[in-house]
């Protein structure tokens, strides 16, 4: 299983600033919150070509908030989740009040000598939310989804974005 660690970033930090002969404290910007899970809205559907799901993600709620740039997708009981392709860090990633951000995650690698089938999938915004699960018809996997090697892009501004950035990183 991906284990991505949770970095702690206080809500405001403090800095010293030299003033004319005295020193004066100012507040730094407060960092972006990260996204209550009941404020957004996660969907998947069938991805561009085999074994390959499109995600996305929506903010609903009024104000600007941050989910991790890579998605946590799980599949059925099976340990793991997909790994981000480029590889990459957990990091933040803004979205916008109303925003959505997608990604494509590749469920089989084409070179899989063994395979996993399971029934449904879980895709989550951030690590910190439990998620949501669809299962293997609502993905254009009505026989189960096959999975080995799973991986998955970043959050993306698009739709084509994110089937570009997959169609990328698995040649």
């Amino acid at each position: 299983m991906r284990i991505r660690p949770v970095l702690a970033v206080p809500a405001a930090a403090l800095l010293l600033v030299a003033g004319t002969g005295a020193s004066a404290a100012v507040a730094a910007p407060a960092a972006l919150p990260t996204c209550r899970e009941a404020a957004v809205s996660v969907s998947a559907a069938p991805g561009a070509t085999a074994h390959a799901v499109r995600i996305s993600v929506t903010n609903e709620s009024r104000r600007a908030c941050a989910v991790d740039r890579i998605p946590t997708v799980t599949f059925g009981d099976l340990d793991g989740a997909a790994l981000p392709v480029p590889p990459a860090e957990s990091a933040p990633y803004r979205l916008a009040a109303g925003g959505s951000a997608y990604a494509a995650v590749r469920t089989l690698d084409p070179n899989a000598t063994e395979t996993r089938t399971v029934a449904y999938l879980t895709v989550a915004a951030d690590p910190s939310h439990y998620g949501e699960s669809f299962d293997a018809a609502s993905v254009g996997s009505p026989g189960g989804i096959v999975v080995w090697e799973p991986v998955t892009t970043l959050w993306q501004p698009t739709r084509a974005a994110a089937d570009a950035a997959l169609a990328a990183a698995v040649r």
